[in-house]
């Protein structure tokens, strides 16, 4: 008896230990650089328009993680099938060291394109992303980041609550 409890406990440290051997890709995004990196970007960029900042929620973290290693495969830019949360979607392509900032620096860089006195994107261009990050009533932001197959980066940021609604002002 005693032996078999042993074997059962030992056979769960031995899974616990190869999961997070095998995930050690998985531990950078999460680290405390990654969300500070994460924090401080998306509220420099609201801070500019007046709004509160962020706050990290890791069950939004969780659920980008868990989506952003469904991309793995093959690292396209297409939303994740979750509703009540918004979401920006990041690819960098090749070796190149992207990280959160350089994401989130992609994003607000859309605000060039945002008019709002008419609260539209200028024609042909895509602004959402940027006035997602500065959504006034969205306080909440979890992401992840991974490296797919192809060697190219994904990352993903969950917003709550979420923003980009018709004929609402983000600020």
């Amino acid at each position: 008896m005693a032996s078999s409890c042993f074997q059962l406990i030992f056979s769960g440290f031995l899974v616990l230990f190869i999961s997070c051997f095998i995930n050690t890709t998985h531990a950078a995004q999460n680290s405390t650089d990654f969300i500070n990196q994460m924090l401080v970007s998306h509220n420099a960029a609201r801070a500019v328009v007046g709004v509160p900042p962020l706050v990290w929620e890791p069950l939004l973290a969780r659920y980008a993680r868990v989506y952003s290693n469904q991309r793995r495969g093959d690292c396209e830019l297409i939303h994740s099938p979750g509703e009540g949360f918004g979401e920006n979607l990041f690819w960098g392509q090749g070796h190149k060291y992207w990280n959160a900032t350089i994401a989130v620096g992609e994003w607000v860089a859309e605000k060039q394109w945002y008019n709002y006195d008419k609260n539209t994107c200028l024609p042909d261009k895509v602004c959402t992303h940027y006035t997602q990050i500065v959504w006034r009533s969205t306080i909440r932001v979890g992401c992840a980041q991974i490296v797919c197959d192809s060697g190219d980066t994904f990352i993903t940021c969950e917003y709550y609550p979420p923003g980009n609604y018709i004929g609402s002002w983000p600020y």
